[in-house]
């Protein structure tokens, strides 16, 4: 397969006034200041804490947890600690991520359970046990802040998982919430609305009553954890003076937002991906938002030098199969619409881009451009190509890594990329079963070892293609107009195009050309959008050149070149 690439020109022009001293201030707020960011042209970086990198093996296996689990179903030891090592070596930068979507820290159950497929623990983190703490195979409440403090500190935005529709499984060890709190049944049958939302999602999965405005006292086991651990008092207090400044009846849901948004009141979290948004009533969403972003401002008020800048707190949403075709209104069960960018969210994980990107580019960059600028209205899609829990993804056996990066990383919208996409982790690993196949761990020798891709029969190895990715993701990061800007085609053959971005004073335009042969020169027509006499650098392969006439002339050992005045 021939490696995929790209010639870019671009220009930005920032009224921004940014000073050298302000781009190697130690603050969070002066490093996020020197690049430009907007969500709707983020590049974010989903990973499974346990599964990315293990730099405590202290606490492989706390609370008694054993490893007896199915293949690929208990815990494998990575940590918090690992992913602050990565941002702190720069990994994160040199993939151009502005943003980190982590998987729920919050302690799980303890014991292990056989949900059909083995048996199985929370090492991903949506079987909860106690949403309050940091569960200890993945490290401790300090190990969280310096995660944030520290991607903070790289410019790089936190997204925490929240879920708010079910509980861990029950086990011997774990056991059901009470009959007030949860729901044990029916099974989702997806008929109507009620049919995806009142009922649990599979056995042995207790449901949030998220419709009911009862109050509840807390769970028995919560206060006797609680008070072992020396922090009921604690608790109860914080509750006390939550409902107090809310007025919120102390109903199951009101409970979860405080626990929740509290993550964003004490470490300071920027933004939330929630979990089976369509597993619960949409009204709930925008009271999270609502609390959210009490709790967020909260946080920066009361540490200025942390915060990153002064945009909203940001969630996207979760609502399984919703194509960016959807537009504002997601094709609920039963033929229900819902618009969920109306009850709190940002940003919605468009699942249909795994199936859009088999379409040529044109085909599919026009009109992706084409929906966020009419249908949905300056609201974004997060795009992905693989998942922690998509059976379906685009080119799961890595046939096509380069062009899958290219097509991802171009599109318009946000961009998520699965962690080891850049290295084309295994997504079908043999011995594991269901999502567990797509949950292997990272592998870093593959990069230290500098081996060949052995699905591709051209030779490269796992580094090309991280430095394939890294190239995308640093043009990326340096110019919004590439996920967030109008689309217009300027060339079919060879396959040229600009996107430009232009409000609240920023202003970025970039000229891309895809699929080039490799030849001793390229020429590219960039027509009125760079001035003759012009410089641009190349940032694939380091040139720099100069406009004549129009056009620039490079050298064409790559048919990926990127280009930024």
């Amino acid at each position: 397969m021939l490696r995929k690439t790209l010639i870019c020109l671009s220009l930005l022009s920032l009224s921004l006034g940014i000073s050298s001293s302000a781009m190697s201030s130690t603050s969070a707020q002066e490093k996020s200041s020197a690049k430009p960011f907007l969500w709707n042209n983020a590049t974010v970086y989903f990973l499974l804490t346990d599964r990315f990198n293990n730099a405590d093996k202290k606490n492989d296996l706390a609370y008694g947890r054993k490893a007896d689990a199915a293949p690929l179903r208990g815990f494998l030891g990575g940590d918090l600690k690992g992913v602050t090592a990565k941002i702190k070596d720069g990994y994160f930068d040199r993939l151009g991520v502005n943003a980190l979507w982590i998987t729920p820290p919050v302690e799980q159950i303890h014991a292990g359970t056989d949900e059909g497929t083995g048996k199985s623990y929370g090492f991903h983190g949506y079987w909860a046990k106690d949403f309050t703490k940091v569960d200890a195979n993945l490290g401790t409440e300090q190990d969280f802040r310096t995660l944030v403090d520290t991607a903070h500190q790289h410019g790089i935005r936190i997204l925490l998982d929240v879920v708010m529709n079910h509980t861990g499984p029950v086990t011997e060890a774990d056991p059901v919430w009470p009959a007030d709190w949860v729901r044990t049944g029916p099974p989702c049958d997806y008929k109507n609305a009620d049919g995806a939302i009142k009922c649990t999602l599979v056995k042995n999965l207790p449901d949030f009553l998220t419709e009911s405005d009862k109050p509840v006292a807390l769970p028995a086991q919560l206060v006797s954890k609680w008070k072992q651990e020396g922090r009921y008092e604690k608790e109860v207090k914080e509750l006390d003076e939550y409902f107090a400044r809310t007025g919120f009846p102390r109903a199951p849901r009101y409970y979860l937002m405080k626990w929740h948004t509290d993550w964003i009141r004490q470490y300071g979290i920027d933004g939330f991906r929630v979990d089976t948004v369509k597993h619960v009533e949409e009204s709930v969403w925008k009271e999270l938002k609502q609390e959210a972003s009490i709790a967020f401002d909260a946080w920066k008020q009361a540490h200025p030098k942390k915060k990153l800048s002064d945009d909203a707190f940001f969630m996207t949403a979760e609502a399984y199969n919703y194509p960016i075709s959807d537009g504002l209104l997601f094709h609920m069960d039963g033929g229900s619409r819902i618009n969920y960018y109306a009850n709190g969210f940002d940003s919605m994980i468009n699942f249909g881009f795994k199936s859009d990107a088999h379409q040529n580019y044109e085909t599919m960059f026009s009109r992706y451009a084409n929906y966020l600028a009419q249908d949905l209205k300056g609201f974004s899609v997060l795009n992905y190509i693989s998942s922690h829990d998509d059976g379906s993804p685009f080119d799961p056996a890595r046939l096509q890594p380069f062009e899958a990066a290219t097509k991802l990383m171009l599109s318009p919208g946000s961009a998520q990329i699965y962690y080891g996409d850049e290295i084309a982790r295994l997504l079908n690993v043999a011995d594991a079963q269901g999502d567990a196949k797509l949950r292997s761990m990272m592998d870093w020798t593959l990069l230290k070892k500098n081996k060949t891709i052995p699905s591709i029969s051209t030779g490269q190895t796992y580094q090309d293609l991280l430095e394939h990715w890294q190239k995308l993701g640093q043009f990326r990061q340096a110019h919004i107009a590439v996920g967030a800007g109008e689309h217009q085609q300027l060339s079919a053959l060879p396959y040229v195009f600009k996107r430009s971005y232009a409000k609240d004073g920023l202003n970025d335009v970039v000229v891309v050309a895809l699929d080039l042969p490799v030849e001793v020169k390229h020429s590219i027509a960039v027509g009125t959008v760079f001035k003759d006499g012009e410089t641009v650098k190349d940032y694939y392969s380091g040139q720099t050149v100069v406009v004549k006439a129009g056009k620039v002339e490079l050298l064409g050992k790559y048919t990926i070149v990127l280009l930024a005045k």
